[in-house]
């Protein structure tokens, strides 16, 4: 099928070679072609530029974009759509006074979830999960990282890899899938850490790695989670299963994760709500992402990522949802997108490099999806009318997208 776009009013991301990642002062920049043209053959791009250079050809389908913005799908590289039930009982604690982590150590929190997970069937699970893929998908995200972690049992977190694979088989979004048993000790572990760490080298990681059921390793590098020792043992063992690691660190404090990450080659740090300067110094030498989550210190009345300090030091960055039932109830990435202008102070530029191109690389996908190449996917966002990008962020109350592109197809209007 051949699918012609013209008359856009503004045609953003474009790259005509690959570029895996922006860093430092290139995020500022958002290559972009007014009064452009694009052209999809099946699911990929096939071409773009000015409409001067619009080619006269019989499409399937041509599609006027007059006063509207073209740009990629999101890329949301952090999230843990795949969960039971909800904690709304939890939210109204913390708006009584709670903290997350008083939350956390009376049973609530991942635990919570995790009893939630292993009482539902296999089957129920899907269909609340699909039902959460379907929304981030009709917001605009072409595609996403979706983390086990509320198992905490061998079976628990099977059954969440084993549903995270089959919605990777049944919908056309790309979906990554990272094994996250190390999201808490269980109830019955909590004095015997070394016993549960046993159960994720010698029981679940051979089974995931039998049924190629993960990409990824992630492990919570945090105080009152897994210590920078555990996080590296359980890291290395999953290398050994060839998974390749990505981590949560520095949500709540700064502990040495993000150097045990980096000596580990990990794709992506996540949460960096507090960074040190020697933090930083580690990232400058290494090719891993820092990906923040915005919505995650909304929600939670927590601080935000620092970017500007990673951006003036050279760092790239990406910005994911975090989606999850307990920290973060949103996969819009519309609204992660203006959270990181308006509290983040990242310009528009910055952000929409790092929700797109910057969150592919920390998927491992920034060779195939998250910017305008010929090639890649055609996975995009066709904007309403907008006078021009900056309305994204600025009108962040507001749904501005008209239709969802994921392989080629529209997916929502």
């Amino acid at each position: 099928m051949i699918t012609l776009i013209h008359n856009i009013h503004e045609l953003l991301q474009v790259r005509d070679t690959t570029v895996l990642k922006v860093s430092g002062p290139e995020m500022a920049f958002l290559p972009s072609i007014k009064s452009a043209f694009l052209l999809i053959e099946n699911d990929v791009i096939a071409d773009f530029g000015s409409m001067e250079n619009c080619p006269k050809i019989s499409a399937d389908l041509t599609i006027d974009a007059t006063g509207k913005t073209v740009l990629p799908a999101w890329c949301d590289s952090h999230t843990h759509i795949v969960y039971a039930g909800n904690r709304s009982g939890e939210f109204v604690d913390r708006i009584n006074g709670m903290t997350y982590e008083e939350i956390a150590n009376r049973g609530g929190g991942i635990l919570n979830s995790a009893k939630k997970l292993n009482e539902t069937s296999e089957e129920e699970l899907y269909n609340q999960s699909k039902l959460r893929l379907e929304e981030v998908m009709q917001l605009g995200t072409g595609a996403v990282e979706i983390k086990s972690g509320y198992g905490l049992t061998v079976e628990g977190e099977l059954k969440m890899l084993r549903v995270i694979k089959k919605l990777a088989a049944n919908y056309p979004i790309k979906i990554k899938a990272t094994f996250l048993g190390a999201h808490a000790f269980p109830a019955e572990f909590k004095e015997n850490h070394s016993g549960y760490i046993n159960v994720i080298v010698n029981e679940m990681l051979p089974k995931i790695a039998a049924e190629n059921l993960a990409e990824y390793i992630d492990v919570f590098c945090e105080t009152g989670y897994f210590s920078v020792e555990e996080t590296e043992y359980i890291l290395k063992a999953g290398m050994q299963f060839g998974l390749i690691p990505k981590t949560h660190v520095n949500q709540f404090n700064a502990i040495g994760g993000i150097a045990a990450s980096v000596q580990h080659n990990a794709l992506s740090v996540d949460h960096l709500e507090i960074v040190t300067p020697e933090d930083i110094e580690v990232l400058q030498q290494s090719n891993t992402m820092p990906v923040a989550l915005p919505s995650c210190s909304y929600f939670l009345g927590i601080p935000y990522t620092p970017a500007r300090e990673l951006i003036n030091a050279g760092l790239p960055i990406a910005l994911a949802t975090d989606f999850n039932p307990g920290s973060t109830p949103s996969g819009n990435m519309n609204f992660v997108v203006a959270t990181a202008c308006i509290k983040m102070k990242m310009t528009p530029e910055e952000a929409i490099n790092a929700a797109t191109l910057n969150g592919a690389y920390a998927m491992g996908i920034s060779a195939t999806h998250g910017s305008i190449t010929k090639g890649k996917k055609a996975n995009l966002i066709l904007t309403k009318a907008i006078p021009s990008f900056y309305q994204l962020p600025y009108a962040f109350g507001s749904n501005l997208i008209e239709s969802v592109w994921i392989e080629g197809r529209i997916i929502a209007t």
